[in-house]
């Protein structure tokens, strides 16, 4: 028997031409495979082979893989026309359905990116779709499940605090008011979805109705009925759920005749948006580079049977500027067509929430159209006013809000912003949205310009140079606004207070709190709560409002007389016999009010006496009012907001205390916090340990 050493296979490696009648310098081609010549084909055409069906890599949405593949590829590209046995065509119903895949957590050991969301803005989105006013009847929207008709979203959320990612779908028939029952129809969906991926899935839903289509959110966990991650193919994402979707409404509905269609289709005709017409001229000229609708032309059926509405299409996309014909019938279609019909149809959909918030209100009449403004970008001016709109922006899937604030310029804006910025500011909130700083502050100059030439500012030899300007009382106002700055910014660094008379000031200050400004400011507007009472309730308030500060300040001089800053006039006529009544102003007679100096001041000490009385009281303890030189020290047990403003709650042990807020004792709250009150008004803080038990 032979061993193991006698056995060997011969493997052919490729054939090699080693002849040597070669050309020198002459580099012969291998052979090509005939596919290897297509891909080339396609290449030089520009276009990517390994995009080709079954070629290449799948990308990251799964687009061939995941669970639901194999029914995706049948559903794909499905015509929905078909004839009855009469030879009438008719199509199956059509339904728009938006999808996202909200990333969560990422995988074991991997870092967290900025694609992913926190909980915090899941809970916030959750939270908008249950908001008031989107059921028939105007009333708060109601979440559902499979099984149940009023289910606990917030446990839903709590259940998938731990999955990879989350599915988000808006499902929107066309003749969605046609259906009788949205949670039925859901929930047929969704069944034929678990049918499709093999698992049971776990989904809460909410109905809308506060559009002129009535459409379904659907929030699905990202885990499959054994726990495992569930990973859906891109395919059945895009094409997949839609199909299953039209065949569940046509199943109702029925299916639509030709003339139906085509009714549909003529009010498309004169639509300032990206319409079906519009699609069928671009895939029109992309087979034949034309748009050629000669009578004489082979087209597609459906084309065919619309072509008088193709004609009159192209015609407004001509006076639009956005097609050319260049012989009778034929066109070309622009290619900034598409992307600028979408953004005159996500504009106009804005425009319309701007005005049905305005109605909703009674200031529709009252706010000229020419007055919205949509800011597409982060707005470059300071804008003022009150909110009237809150809304999911873009396509309603993602962690951004549409606000829509009545402006006291006398326009009505409308920008988004992220979620977790404005989930506090209701509606009627006076609210101020700040640009990104540009420019240094005027403060940081005039300190710069008071100081000596040794770059020492003093605030009692500033407070002399703006006495002859301002007067007393102002200009002890105007430098305590200035050293309040100065406390800034020697926490970060850039100035040094030797003692309370004593600042030393760099040369370069209005650049260097520039910088500051910027880095702590972050990207985007920042939106400001200057008020949450509404500007009717204001006028009764014992108390410092927005309305005080606002027209007491220069603000009454620039308040414009047309729109909510005429409002704001208007409530401040009234204010004044308030305040009158109240006794913290004179009444003259004929319309004329004195107040004192002081006004703001007294109005801000009597809300802060009652307020802290009140909170003194639940806690058992005594209140202590806090004066200019009073020492603060004790446990900071949480803050409150008032309409002077916000205060930190003090818990000393005996008594209570209540001091203005600063941001950082956001994170100290439980902590002992210790603060003596500087001559600019404001406080400044020695945060320490907490007293609690602790390693």
């Amino acid at each position: 028997m032979a061993n193991d050493d006698d056995r060997f296979r011969i493997r052919p490696g490729k054939v090699r031409d080693r002849g040597a009648a070669r050309p020198p310098r002459v580099v012969r081609q291998r052979a090509k495979t005939f596919i290897g010549e297509v891909h080339q084909a396609i290449r030089r055409a520009g276009g990517n082979p390994n995009r080709l069906a079954g070629t290449g890599k799948g990308s990251g949405r799964f687009n061939a893989r995941g669970r639901g593949a194999q029914i995706a590829a049948g559903l794909k590209g499905r015509n929905g026309w078909s004839r009855d046995g009469s030879g009438v065509r008719t199509r199956s119903r059509r339904v728009a359905v938006k999808a996202r895949v909200v990333k969560l957590n990422p995988q074991r050991g991997a870092a967290r990116g900025r694609q992913f969301v926190s909980g915090k803005a899941v809970d916030a989105h959750l939270r908008y779709l249950e908001r008031d006013g989107v059921t028939r009847d105007g009333e708060k929207g109601q979440v559902y499940s499979a099984e149940r008709d009023v289910a606990d979203g917030p446990a839903f959320l709590d259940r998938g605090r731990g999955d990879r990612h989350q599915f988000r779908f808006i499902v929107s028939a066309e003749e969605g008011v046609e259906l009788s029952d949205l949670r039925s129809t859901t929930r047929d969906l969704m069944t034929q979805m678990e049918a499709d991926l093999g698992t049971k899935l776990e989904w809460i839903a909410v109905d809308h109705h506060n559009t002129g289509h009535p459409h379904t959110h659907v929030l699905m966990r990202g885990v499959t009925d054994d726990g495992k991650m569930l990973n859906i193919a891109g395919d059945y994402i895009a094409h997949g759920v839609r199909e299953r979707a039209s065949e569940i409404v046509t199943l109702e509905l029925g299916r639509q005749t030709e003339q139906e269609v085509s009714r549909q289709l003529e009010r498309e005709v004169h639509a300032e948006r990206f319409t079906r017409l519009d699609r069928m001229l671009i895939g029109s000229q992309e087979r034949d580079e034309f748009s050629d609708l000669r009578p004489d032309k082979d087209m597609l059926e459906t084309a065919r049977q619309n072509r008088a509405l193709l004609i009159d299409r192209a015609r407004k996309l001509e006076r639009m500027g956005l097609a050319t014909e260049h012989t009778p019938g034929v066109w070309t279609i622009s290619p900034r067509a598409e992307p600028m019909l979408r953004e005159l149809g996500a504009r106009g959909d804005i425009i319309k929430t701007m005005h049905q918030a305005l109605e909703r209100e009674g200031l529709a009449e009252q706010r000229a159209y020419a007055g919205y403004t949509v800011h597409r970008a982060v707005p470059t001016e300071r804008i003022v006013g009150r909110v009237v709109a809150k809304g999911l922006g873009g396509d309603e899937l993602g962690e951004r809000m549409g606000i829509t604030i009545d402006g006291v310029d006398g326009r009505v804006h409308h920008l988004e912003v992220p979620a977790t910025s404005v989930e506090a500011i209701g509606r009627g909130s006076i609210v101020a949205i700040e640009p990104p700083p540009s420019v240094p502050r005027t403060a940081d100059r005039n300190i710069l310009a008071a100081a000596d030439t040794n770059g020492v500012y003093s605030p009692a030899a500033h407070r002399e140079q703006a006495r002859a300007r301002l007067g007393g009382e102002d200009a002890d106002a105007y430098v305590r606004s200035h050293v309040r700055r100065l406390e800034a910014l020697r926490r970060a660094g850039i100035v040094e207070r030797v003692h309370a008379e004593h600042w030393t000031i760099p040369a370069d200050l209005p650049q260097r709190g520039l910088a500051y400004d910027r880095q702590r400011f972050g990207s985007g507007p920042r939106i400001d709560e200057l008020s949450h009472l509404p500007l009717d309730r204001q006028v009764r308030h014992e108390g410092a409002t927005w309305l005080d500060r606002a027209m007491l300040g220069s603000g009454r001089e620039t308040m414009p007389h047309t729109g909510f800053g005429g409002d704001v006039r208007k409530a401040w006529d009234v204010r004044k016999q308030t305040l009158a009544d109240m006794g913290y102003v004179r009444d003259l007679g004929g319309g004329q009010f004195r107040a004192p100096t002081d006004l703001i001041e007294k109005l801000e000490s009597a809300e802060i006496n009652r307020s802290g009385k009140k909170f003194a009281a639940e806690r058992g303890l005594d209140w202590q009012p806090t004066g200019s030189g009073d020492h603060v020290s004790g446990k900071l047990v949480g803050q409150a907001q008032l309409t002077s403003g916000r205060f930190a709650m003090i818990d000393n042990g005996l008594g209570f205390q209540l001091v203005p807020w600063n941001d950082t004792l956001a994170k100290r709250l439980g902590q002992q916090v210790d603060g003596i009150p500087m001559p600019g008004g404001g406080i400044d803080w020695t945060l320490g340990r907490s007293r609690g038990l602790g390693l």
